[in-house]
This record gives structure tokens, C-alpha cells and sequence, in this order.
């Protein structure tokens, strides 16, 4: 006969707790060629655009649910798109700060503490304000983004600097013009 205590066999251990093996704010040694000072100031910059970065993909989904009007279609697609786009740059972000021997931002709670974005209204708003919206969130990732990379290779970061150029800001950049063209007031079937 078996004990009802015993901890052999598919039941789960349920319900652990444990210690925290290492502090938000703090960074393990890697043997990366790149100083402690270099890799603490990156993971603080990178947790700061992460989090941007994840509040923007939350507008983005929002938006994408909530678009309304002639070209509904259309952007419903695009913001679709483009918050896959964010998604990948947030997996990217999060990748880098480990890398570096940090701790990445991830509960939603932690990165409404973090991020500059501003919380947009609850119900839906009309859709050049949606857009606006997002044109400003993109343009707050976009200057930290700017400053940060300047200042990461200046201590010699390469590698965060290559993410937050070539990813943050390109994608940024893009997604900011495809944005901004929705918001010419043209006309829609006759010149």
C-alpha cells in the first residue's frame, strides 16, 4: 500500500515557493567583453524601451479589435501587422537584457510602473485619434531608442546598440510613416 504523503509517481508538486535567485536591477557575469557598468546601464536603458515596447503592442491589439469606419479593412490588417512586428521587437528586447545578464521587465504590472506611454481612454475612440495615439507612443520609444543607442556605444555595447538600431528604430520608423499616410485628409474617390 502506497502513503498518501508520498511524492512518487505523476501527481504534481503543486503550489511551490522558493527565494528569488536574482533581483530586478542586478546583472549576473557573462564572459561578454563588456564591462559591469556597461551591461547594468544597457539592461536599465533596454527594460525601459521593453516596456514602451509592450504597452505599444497592447495599443496596437487594442486598435486592431476596435477600428471602425470606410477603412476598417485595411487597418484592421495593418495593425494586425504591425503588432506582430512589436510582439517580435519585445522577444528581441527581452532576449537582449538576459543576454547581458539581466533581468527582463515582463509582468504587465512591473511595465505599467516603467513605461512613458500613456494609458489611452478604456472605451474606443475614433480613428485618427487611435493613430495619433500610437504616432506618439512610436515617437516616445523612438527618442529613448535614439539616446540609448548613442549612449550604449559609447561604452562599447555594440550589440544593444545593433538591436535598438536596426530593429527598434527601423521598424519604428516604418511603422510610423505607414501610420502617419492614414492621416492625410485626401480625398477617397474623386479629385
Amino acid at each position: 500500500m502506497t502513503s498518501q504523503t508520498s511524492h512518487t509517481g505523476s501527481q504534481p508538486r503543486l503550489h511551490q515557493k522558493g527565494p528569488l535567485i536574482q533581483e530586478f536591477g542586478t546583472v549576473k557575469q557573462f564572459p561578454l567583453a563588456l564591462s559591469f557598468e556597461a551591461r547594468m546601464y544597457s539592461c536599465q536603458r533596454l527594460n525601459k524601451v521593453l516596456a514602451d515596447t509592450q504597452i505599444l503592442y497592447g495599443l496596437y491589439k487594442k486598435h486592431h479589435w476596435l477600428v471602425r469606419g470606410a477603412t476598417f479593412y485595411q487597418l484592421h490588417l495593418v495593425l494586425d501587422q504591425h503588432a506582430s512586428q512589436q510582439l517580435a521587437l519585445v522577444d528581441t528586447l527581452a532576449e537582449r537584457v538576459q543576454t547581458l545578464g539581466g533581468v527582463a521587465v515582463g509582468d504587465p504590472r512591473h511595465v505599467a510602473e516603467i513605461t512613458s506611454v500613456p494609458r489611452p481612454p478604456d472605451g474606443v475612440e475614433e480613428v485618427p485619434a487611435m493613430l495619433s495615439r500610437l504616432l506618439e507612443a512610436h515617437e516616445t520609444i523612438l527618442s529613448d531608442a535614439h539616446d540609448a543607442a548613442a549612449r550604449v556605444a559609447e561604452l562599447g555595447d555594440d550589440g544593444t546598440n545593433d538591436v535598438l538600431v536596426s530593429q527598434v528604430i527601423r521598424t519604428g520608423e516604418l511603422q510610423t510613416w505607414i501610420l502617419a499616410e492614414h492621416l492625410v485628409d485626401t480625398p477617397l474617390v474623386r479629385a
